[in-house]
């Protein structure tokens, strides 16, 4: 899960452009990791759940770590959220590197990678 903050000067975009940001995000991806995504969704959100909770991205789902080859699972969703994303950009550019950020950062969750570490990898 990535949290962010709010700037004085949201970033205005459609969420069809926004969409496309998500898009290009996820094909930027290193293509090792694109191979090993399986029966993953990405889903684009306007906000979280709740107003308050300042939330850019989510996973949901069990991480490959913790699965058993025994068990079937269903999808799991990571969720870009598009409004929270646009308030801390500061231009196009800086959103479009917040959102890959932000889909790095859930895929790392889908690969069992904890906050604490991505932090270090510099994708908190």
């Amino acid at each position: 899960m990535v949290r962010g903050h709010n700037a004085s000067m949201p970033v205005s975009v459609s969420r069809r452009e926004f969409e496309a940001l998500v898009s290009e995000a996820i094909d930027a991806l290193p293509e090792e990791f694109l191979d090993q995504l399986d029966n993953v969704v990405f889903v684009v959100e306007d906000r979280p759940p709740l107003p308050e909770d300042p939330l850019l991205g989510v996973y949901e789902g069990v991480a490959l770590t913790e699965r058993s080859p025994l068990d079937a699972y269903l999808p799991d969703r990571i969720v870009v959220f598009r409004e929270p994303l646009c308030d801390m950009a500061r231009d196009l550019e800086d959103l479009a590197d917040q959102v890959y950020v932000t889909v790095v950062h859930e895929v790392g969750h889908y690969f069992g990678v904890d906050d604490d570490r991505l932090d270090e990898l510099g994708w908190g």
